[in-house]
C-alpha cells in the first residue's frame, strides 16, 4: 500500500518503486523456502531422544521380572512399565502399553548405577539412576526412574520369585538388580551416614537425615550427593557422576559468610582434559561435613594448589622439614575466609560491648584530626575484610 502511495504521489518514479516491490517478493519468497528446507533437513531433537530401542536377540526371557507404572524422567518424562531381565547378557528395558521397547541398557552397558532419596518431599520417594554407554562405546547414556518408599500394591511386581514381608519399591528393586549386576561386580550405591549428612534441617521431614546439599550449576538448581564411590548432581538434565578416578582436584571458591562454591575438575577420560564443573550457593553449614569427605577419599583439594596460592618472596623456596611445616601452615581459601569472618564477628561484638564512660574520659580526648583518622582506620580495615570475603559483612539486627 505504501509503494502504490508513493507511486500515485511521484509518477514519475513508478518503474522505481515497481523494482523495489518485485525485490521485497523475491525476498519473502527465498526466506520461506529455506525455512522450510531448513526444518525437512534437522531431525526432530525430541523424538530421537525418546525413542533409543535396543536389541534383545540375546535377552533370556525366562528371567524377567516386571514393574507396572513406573514413572520414568530421563530419557523421556512418561508413565511405562519396567522390564528387568536377570540374565548376564540381558538388562533393563521401558515398555510401552502395546509391549514395544521404548528405551534400554545392557547390563554389560552399565558404568555406575544409583539410589538417591528425592528431596523436598512430604512422602519419601526414590531415583535410580543409570550412568551406562551406548553399545557401540562411541557415548555415553542417563536413565532415571522414579519409585514410591512404600510396599507395591498387589500386581505391581510381575515375574518376582522371591520377597520378604515389609519390603518396598525401592528395596525389591535394589535386590532384583544387584543380583543383574553380580556378575559385572557392580552394585546399586547409596547414602551413607558415615560418607555425609547434611547438617541442614529438612523442612518436609525433620526427623529424618538428609543425604542431599542443595546447589546451582549456573541458573539450573539441583543436589549433590557425597557417595561412596563418587560425587553425584541431579537431577535435572544433564545429570553428573563423578567417580573418584575421574576427578583431577576439588577447589572453594567464591567464599561468603553463608554460603560457598564447590569446584570440581574431572576428566571425561583417562587421556582427556580436564573440565571444571562449577557449584554454588552452598550452605556453609555443610562445610565440614564437606570437607571430610574429600579428606577421607584423598580426593586433592585445589585450594592448595599453587595457583590459588598467594606468591611467595623466597624463590628458593623451602625444603625438606621445613616445606612440610609451611604446607601445615598454609591455609585453605575457605578456612582463611571462615577465620577472618569470626575475627570481625568478634570485633563487632567488642565494639557493642565498650563502655565509653568507663575509660577514656579520665586520659583525656584526642585531637578532631585523630579522631577521624582513626575513623578512617577503620572502615579500610572493614573494607579489606568485605574484600576479602566476597561481600559486605552483615551486621546484627539488635
Amino acid at each position: 500500500m505504501l509503494i502504490v502511495f508513493q507511486t500515485a504521489k511521484a509518477p514519475e518514479h513508478e518503474s522505481l518503486f515497481g523494482d523495489i516491490a518485485h525485490y521485497i517478493k523475491h525476498l519473502q519468497h527465498a526466506s520461506s523456502h529455506e525455512s522450510l528446507k531448513s526444518q525437512d533437513e534437522q531431525p526432530s531433537k525430541k523424538r530421537k531422544l525418546e525413542h533409543r530401542p535396543i536389541g534383545t536377540e540375546k535377552w533370556d526371557k525366562g528371567t524377567v521380572c516386571e514393574v507396572a507404572d513406573v514413572s520414568f524422567s530421563i530419557p523421556q518424562r512418561k508413565k511405562l512399565n519396567l522390564s528387568i531381565n536377570k540374565s548376564a547378557s540381558g538388562g533393563i528395558r521401558a515398555v510401552n502399553v502395546s509391549g514395544g521397547s521404548e528405551f534400554g541398557v545392557n547390563w554389560d552397558c552399565v558404568r555406575d548405577i544409583v539410589c538417591l532419596p528425592v528431596p523436598e518431599k512430604a512422602q519419601a520417594q526414590y531415583n535410580f539412576c543409570i550412568f551406562s554407554v551406548t553399545p557401540d562405546g562411541l557415548a555415553t547414556d542417563q536413565t532415571l526412574w522414579t519409585v514410591p518408599d512404600s510396599v507395591p500394591k498387589d500386581g505391581a511386581f510381575v515375574g518376582l520369585t522371591t520377597s520378604q514381608p515389609g519390603e518396598t519399591c525401592r528395596t525389591l528393586l535394589i535386590t532384583i538388580l544387584n543380583e543383574a549386576l553380580k556378575p559385572y561386580k557392580k552394585r546399586v550405591k547409596e547414602p551413607d551416614k558415615q560418607e555425609f549428612a547434611s547438617q541442614v534441617v529438612q523442612a518436609h521431614r525433620k526427623g529424618e537425615p538428609a543425604y542431599h546439599i542443595k546447589a546451582f550449576r549456573g541458573s539450573k538448581d539441583g543436589f549433590i550427593f557425597l557417595l561412596p564411590n563418587g560425587i553425584f548432581w541431579g537431577f535435572k538434565k544433564p545429570l553428573e557422576f563423578f567417580s573418584f578416578d575421574t576427578v583431577d582436584s576439588v577447589s572453594y571458591t567464591s567464599v561468603l559468610q553463608r554460603t560457598f562454591n564447590l569446584n570440581i575438575a574431572a576428566r571425561a577420560a583417562p587421556d582427556a582434559e580436564p573440565h571444571e564443573f562449577e557449584f554454588s550457593m552452598i550452605d556453609q553449614a555443610d562445610f565440614a561435613g564437606i570437607d571430610d569427605y574429600l579428606k577421607r577419599h584423598e580426593l586433592q583439594d585445589a585450594s592448595m594448589a599453587e595457583q590459588r596460592r598467594a606468591k611467595k618472596l623466597n624463590v628458593n623456596g623451602l625444603k625438606g622439614e621445613d616445606a612440610k611445616q609451611e604446607d601445615v601452615d598454609q591455609e585453605g581459601e575457605l578456612e582463611k575466609a571462615t577465620r577472618e569472618a569470626e575475627d570481625l564477628e568478634d570485633e563487632e561484638e567488642d565494639d557493642e560491648n565498650f563502655d565509653p564512660g568507663s575509660e577514656g574520659e579520665s586520659e583525656g580526648s584526642g585531637s578532631d584530626s585523630e579522631e577521624d583518622d582513626d575513623e578512617h582506620e577503620g572502615r579500610a580495615g572493614s573494607n579489606l575484610i568485605d574484600e576479602e570475603l566476597g561481600s559486605e559483612a552483615e551486621s546484627d539486627d539488635g
